[in-house]
């Protein structure tokens, strides 16, 4: 994503290489980015939780009713000036048609609608939400895990992401841990960006999976984080490195803290047009997991 002020989101332009296509150049728009900063061998597929480490916070949606104000905010912060990356949703705050809990699920709905009685409307004609951990949990290092149902539809663009708490975008990180585009139905995308290699410049680092299903039944999406690298998994699979190249915050911002987003944009870059007919449409989230290693 282009990150244009503190606090506010980016643009997230993507990278769709398979793991096995890592070898050679890999680059998103027209950049041609090459591999740099990634390790294709077969050691680093399998997945799952690290041995020995252990549960810090989770949350597994068992309280009906909006999410947890003791964990999630909402980010709504672009909706009279126009989100980026050309999205064309308004973002609520804490409204229950777009963000509740019910049945041990979170629910985050994009709804055909123009929300022009709200002060901060921006003309959008889809609302939906934009759940962040920001202010209230961040983390460095840690294994990532958020069981969900992706909708599908053309136009939507459901992502499960973090962003440097620092909150100057590319040069404090993201890590985009799913994202998935109505138009490439089953197509999981996972991507890095940094100052040097980021959307913005077409040259973030990433790599994609692809799931028949990952709009009709739940799976877990992952992430793996230490000092050394970043591995993107989805059902205990890793299907992209990002190694840490050792040549500073340019190329790995990723030993400072990082907060999660969850989130449903309609249509914008990525999302492309929107067929009205698919609204009401909804991600589903089981539960959001975050282990450690032990303290050495």
């Amino acid at each position: 994503m282009i990150k244009l002020s503190k606090g506010a989101s980016i643009t997230r332009v993507m990278t769709t290489c398979l793991l096995l296509s890592l070898v050679g150049a890999c680059g998103g728009g027209g950049g041609g980015g090459g591999s740099s900063g990634t390790d294709t061998t077969n050691s680093v597929t399998t997945g799952g939780v690290p041995s020995g480490w252990t549960l810090v916070w989770s949350d597994e949606f068992d309280k009906a009713g909006l999410p947890d104000a003791s964990k999630w905010d909402y980010d709504s912060a672009r909706n009279a000036a126009g989100w980026y990356n050309n999205e064309l949703q308004y973002y609520s705050n804490a409204r229950l048609e777009n963000s509740s809990v019910a049945n041990g699920k979170l629910s985050i709905t994009a709804l055909h609608e123009s929300l022009n009685t709200l002060s901060d409307w921006g003309g959008q004609a889809y609302s939906s939400a934009r759940l962040v951990t920001r202010g209230k949990a961040s983390w460095t290092y840690g294994f990532f895990e958020i069981r969900a149902k992706l909708p599908c539809g053309l136009g939507t663009w459901p992502a499960i992401w973090m962003l440097g708490t620092g909150g100057a975008w590319p040069d404090d990180g993201e890590l985009d841990i799913m994202e998935h585009v109505g138009k490439n139905k089953g197509v999981i995308l996972g991507t890095v960006h940094t100052g040097w290699y980021n959307g913005g410049n077409g040259l973030q680092r990433g790599g994609s999976t692809t799931v028949a299903d990952a709009c009709d039944a739940f799976h877990n999406y992952q992430l793996t984080w230490t000092h050394d690298r970043v591995l993107f998994g989805m059902d205990n699979t890793n299907y992209f490195q990002y190694a840490n190249p050792g040549s500073g915050y340019g190329a790995w911002p990723f030993d400072k803290p990082q907060y999660l987003l969850l989130n449903l944009a309609i249509g914008g870059t990525l999302g492309g047009s929107v067929d009205n007919s698919i609204f009401p449409v909804k991600m589903e989230v089981e539960y959001v997991r975050v282990y450690q290693a032990p303290a050495s």
